[in-house]
Parts: C-alpha cells; structure tokens; sequence
C-alpha cells in the first residue's frame, strides 16, 4: 500500500521533495555501512570512481534495500505500482575533505524520460548542515530545467560528473535536508539541489537510488540496466538484471561492469571531455 500521507504528497508537489521518511531500522543501516567497509577493505577499488555506481549489483545486501517494502511503498505514492530500480550510487564523504555537489538537477543529463521518476537519498549515516547534507531549492521541479554551467572541476571536490553547475542559487530560500541514520528523501528530477563539504570527523555515507521509474519511462540517450521491484513491466523498454547471489559474485561483477560503461556514455553525451565519476 502506498506509504504517504496526504501531507507528504503535498509537500512533495508544492516543493519537489519530502522528507524524512524512516526506511531502514539503525541495524539495517549499521549493515549496509558495514557491507560497505567490507568491500572496500576486500577489494579496494572497486567502489572508487565510476564504481561507486550500481553498488547494489554485486551486493545481495545492497539489493536488499534497493527492494526494501518502506522505500518502496513511499515510492508508489509517488510513480504509481510499477516500478523499476535504474540504478544506485554511494556518495560519500571523508571527514574534512573537500567534497561537495553542486547545485544541479537531476534530469538535466540523465536521459529518463518522461519525468516519472523520483530518487531515493537513504542516510546510511547521519546527514546534517555539519557533514554536507542536500540542500534542496523548493519549487524549481514546477520550473524547465536550467542552464548548468560544465565546469569539470574534480580538483575542487565537485562529485558529480561534468561538475554541472546551476549558478547563482539564491541559498537563503534553500532548505537543508537533515536525516538521521536510516530515514531517506524523495526528490524529484527536476529541483536543483546541491551539498556542501563534510566539516565533521566522521564520514557521511548517502545511499541513493538514482532512480526509481514508471514503467513507461524509456533512456533516450542510451541503455540502463534495470530490475523490476514491483508490479508489471508491459514496456519493456530496458535490459533486465537479477538478484546478485553473493557479494561480489564473478558473473554479477561482469554485468555490473557493462552497466558502468553504458552509463558512463549516458553522463558523458556530446561532451569530448570526460570525467572520474
């Protein structure tokens, strides 16, 4: 059954986001940020740089909460019964490193189309003002999408692809998005939103399913990789995954791979430069 309420659907509608919402218990987070450590201590390269995308391809524990039923339903509420997983990225962020995301919107570049989609930012540890949570601009998702300005500015600490880059936002009507461990945000492709850096001494570990979509949503710059999490897909319109059965399984790090290179021609479309993400 859908999870929100009328309240939070307005506050969607009015401002492009709602939060917080409770998706994992503090056991489930604690699990995943282990899993998390686990394979990075194991095999250390491979949630850097473009890896930290589609983590939940090789992890039977990171699937777990790409299909958890609070997400899910709280999702429904938003895109309809019929839904698939497009895909997972870690953001994270060292204690005083210079990390941050610049304001940009989420369709700009990504290619899903129509805009029956919404992502799914799960704290996996607490996210504050202190260690560089969201920062979201309300209403901008009822507006067309805005010029981003490509900086490709990774020695400055931008996370994001192109270091897209949606200028003088007005930070006085932004509103900061504060989630304990466990509790997740929806927002829709279209707001701006950014984050600053992470001034605390510990790391801050977002989770995000980028993104769940109808259905009836086709890639029109490219091939994603999806799963169907609930309902029906009489569309087809994407490549279909499964389950991974282990962490880090032979044939699930093979299909995890093509599904980086797909996306990564996604992110990069008509642009002759090319980043680390």
């Amino acid at each position: 059954m859908p999870l929100l309420s009328e309240d939070q659907i307005k506050q969607y509608n009015q401002k492009g986001y709602v939060s917080p919402i409770q998706a994992l218990t503090k056991n489930q987070a604690q699990e995943v940020k282990e899993e998390i450590e686990f394979i990075e201590n194991k095999w250390p390269n491979e949630l850097k740089n473009l890896g930290r995308n589609y983590p939940h391809l090789i992890s039977p524990i990171l699937d777990n909460v790409v299909r958890n039923s609070n997400i899910l339903d709280a999702v429904e509420s938003i895109i309809g019964k019929n839904i698939l997983a497009c895909g997972t990225t870690l953001f994270i962020k060292e204690p005083d490193e210079r990390g941050f995301v610049s304001f940009h919107q989420d369709a700009k570049y990504i290619g899903l189309e129509p805009h029956n989609w919404v992502t799914a930012w799960v704290a996996i540890t607490d996210a504050n003002e202190n260690n560089g949570c969201m920062k979201m601009w309300p209403g901008t998702h009822k507006q067309e999408l805005k010029y981003h300005n490509e900086k490709f500015d990774y020695n400055s600490g931008n996370l994001l692809t192109r270091g897209q880059t949606v200028e003088n936002v007005p930070l006085e009507k932004t509103e900061s998005v504060i989630l304990n461990e466990g509790q997740m945000s929806l927002h829709h492709p279209r707001i701006v939103h950014g984050s600053g850096i992470n001034k605390s001494k510990k790391r801050r570990i977002g989770f995000v399913i980028q993104s769940y979509i109808g259905t009836n949503v086709k890639q029109v710059l490219g091939k994603m990789y999806v799963q169907l999490v609930r309902g029906k897909d009489n569309f087809n319109y994407h490549q279909k995954t499964n389950k991974p059965i282990k962490t880090m399984e032979k044939k699930a790090v093979k299909i995890r791979k093509k599904a980086m290179e797909e996306l990564s021609k996604i992110f990069y479309n008509e642009t002759t430069q090319k980043g680390k993400y």
